[in-house]
């Protein structure tokens, strides 16, 4: 094997591995994932706020219905103390003014009751309207992660073989161009070699000026010279 095939070979390994890494990370599960996130956090906002709206009127509710319960047990006691009392006539009195007033606050807890409870239900209906609507995408979110992971991990297999494969096609190079080569891959990644196509180099896109495009055009086999604007080894 020449060292412009061996040469060329190493390069399309490292552009293979290279294309592989990218689809790694450029999945169209992640996009999609990264929108869906995107998303869901948009409606933790929402159920945060929701919460939040709901939880003042729920607390006012707890609030309140202690306090007509207490009553209510007050007005109770009162009650009984009246069908059995035997007390005089102006602690009777006394009970009765007292039970007036028990029910009379109650009455206005009761009406604050139904008040909150009014301001409640819609309050409830948004937290679960959130929560509903954000079910499916919380859903849809486990099974994209659940795919990405094992589409990467089969990428991350190929990777092990390409690796390999490109470890072996390294050996085929002469030591002073398999360094010329790293150094170039190590600059620009991808890979350390480019081929010249209607006289750009295809690695950086950029044409060759008519003096360094001469000067490829003349380079002895198995020699190569270096793209001027990106490094990379130039193939025949």
């Amino acid at each position: 094997m020449s060292e412009a095939d061996a040469l060329r070979a190493l390069m399309e390994a490292d552009r293979w591995i290279d294309r592989v890494r990218s689809q790694k990370t450029h999945l169209p599960e992640i996009t999609e994932l990264t929108a869906l996130e995107a998303k869901l956090r948009g409606l933790l906002k929402d159920l945060r706020d929701s919460e939040g709206a709901l939880a003042p009127v729920q607390a006012n509710l707890d609030t309140v219905a202690k306090e007509s319960q207490r009553l209510r047990t007050r007005a109770k006691d009162l009650d009984d103390a009246l069908s059995s009392s035997t007390a005089s006539a102006r602690e009777l009195s006394a009970i009765q003014s007292e039970l007036f007033h028990v029910r009379t606050l109650l009455a206005e807890r009761e009406d604050r009751e139904l008040e909150l409870l009014v301001a409640l239900e819609p309050a409830e209906a948004r937290v679960e309207s959130v929560k509903q609507l954000a079910q499916p995408g919380v859903r849809r979110r486990a099974e994209l992660l659940e795919t990405i992971a094992q589409l990467q991990s089969t990428l991350d297999d190929e990777l092990v073989s390409l690796q390999r494969d490109r470890d072996e096609r390294a050996v085929a190079l002469s030591n002073s161009l398999r360094t010329r080569y790293d150094a170039a891959l190590a600059r620009v990644g991808t890979s350390g070699a480019a081929q010249v196509v209607e006289g750009r180099c295809d690695g950086c896109r950029l044409a060759l000026s008519p003096l360094d495009y001469d000067r490829y055009r003349a380079q002895p086999p198995d020699t190569f010279m270096d793209c001027a604007e990106c490094g990379r080894l130039l193939l025949p």
